[in-house]
């Protein structure tokens, strides 16, 4: 039979535990910013995607009932007065919120000559911004 020494059950000793820690930490240092930017990323990207398909449904309205609604919520439900509203529009039966769950801001009568206004004020949820905050529009490419 083999005998084993007492140095042979011990566990971890606190420096290596602590060494360890620190490792992790640096690592989470640097990783995690990475990842929280292209996760803000992923939101901007699938509000610009959504926009698009708030756009066609737009557009589909129009052609239908002659010009384009007063508000979204005419694309899942028919407004009083819509004459040839053949929607609802979107699939899931609901006006989508944005990539951080604010309404999209929706004008019937453009100022930058275009039809309509149509646009997400960002992670902020105000107008204007940088990054994140930046303002996304159908019409800025």
């Amino acid at each position: 039979m083999m005998k084993y020494t007492l140095r042979q059950y011990r566990g971890f000793t606190l420096i290596e535990l602590m060494i360890v820690l620190v490792i992790l930490g640096l690592i989470m240092g640097i990783v995690g910013p990475q990842a929280m930017k292209y996760l803000g990323k992923g939101k901007t990207q699938s509000t610009k995607v959504q926009i698009e398909n708030l756009s066609a449904a737009l557009d589909m309205y129009r052609l239908e009932v002659g010009s384009y609604p007063e508000d979204l919520k005419a694309l899942v439900a028919a407004p009083s007065g819509a004459r040839g509203w053949n929607g609802p529009y979107l699939k899931k039966g609901d006006v989508p919120k944005d990539g951080w769950n604010n309404d999209y801001q929706y004008k019937r009568k453009s100022t930058n000559g275009q039809p309509y206004e149509l646009m997400s004020f960002g992670a902020d949820g105000a107008a204007g911004g940088e990054g994140e905050d930046a303002d996304i529009s159908l019409w800025d490419k």
